[in-house]
């Protein structure tokens, strides 16, 4: 879906980064991140910038960008990347017919804004349905062509580095 509006490569690897999550960057982290040229993602995160979508700030001698919050589209560029990753859809249904979900965070490169074809979740509640978690996982990788990873806990351990998509 995402790929038909946007044709740059690069660009869609930058809206994925930025708008998952937030997340900055700088240009030789990018380029690193994404195996692409300094060139290419420089002439993205520019078109990004002047766009509004992206603000860059100087931190040092590093230009450091992230997503401007304050866009007029940074809510429904968000929501896009987020169908198109499959999080909105997938985690909706589990949250509803999983069980007592306390608190529901995407971790790994999802979190970190990288399309890695592998969502990594923690789900932390308590009678949780294990064969509906079984479920949902294969259809989410029919509909979206993506694996998920899921690890149930009955206490959130307090130390969970990921986006927080469920709870308090």
């Amino acid at each position: 879906m995402l790929d038909s509006l946007v044709t740059s490569k690069t660009r869609i690897k930058l809206l994925l980064k930025f708008f998952s999550h937030t997340n900055s960057g700088y240009l030789r982290s990018l380029a690193k991140e994404f195996e692409e040229s300094t060139n290419s993602v420089r002439v993205e995160l520019n078109r990004l910038t002047e766009a509004g979508l992206l603000l860059a700030e100087d931190e040092g001698k590093t230009k450091v960008y992230k997503a401007n919050k304050q866009h007029p589209f940074f809510t429904e560029i968000k929501n896009m990347v987020s169908k198109f990753l499959g999080l909105d859809e997938l985690m909706e249904k589990i949250v509803k017919r999983l069980g007592e979900v306390e608190r529901a965070y995407i971790v790994g490169d999802y979190a970190m804004g990288i399309d890695s074809g592998t969502v990594e979740m923690i789900i932390i509640g308590k009678n949780l349905d294990t064969k509906y978690l079984q479920f949902i996982k294969d259809k989410t990788y029919e509909k979206v062509n993506r694996k998920v990873k899921v690890e149930l806990l009955e206490q959130d351990p307090g130390n969970l580095n990921g986006l927080l998509i469920y709870g308090a």
